[in-house]
């Protein structure tokens, strides 16, 4: 596991911690949950897939040209 720095305004610190307390978990695991959902929401948004897409393409080129 990776061992992470997060900093928050203290508004949205408190806040978390209040939603974190109310569902019973720690806040690390609430922040994990919320991480889990973006990445899965990014993975179904299309735009995000072309633009995830062109920038595998520019890697895979520039790798190739370095791997020469």
């Amino acid at each position: 596991m990776k061992i992470m720095t997060l900093r928050l305004p203290d508004a949205q610190a408190e806040e978390l911690g209040a939603v974190a307390r109310v569902d019973g978990v720690p806040v690390s695991e609430a922040i994990r949950d919320a991480i889990t959902a973006h990445i899965a929401s990014r993975r179904k948004d299309q735009a995000f897939r072309e633009r995830l897409e062109q920038m595998m393409h520019s890697n895979r080129e520039v790798l190739e040209r370095l791997a020469q």
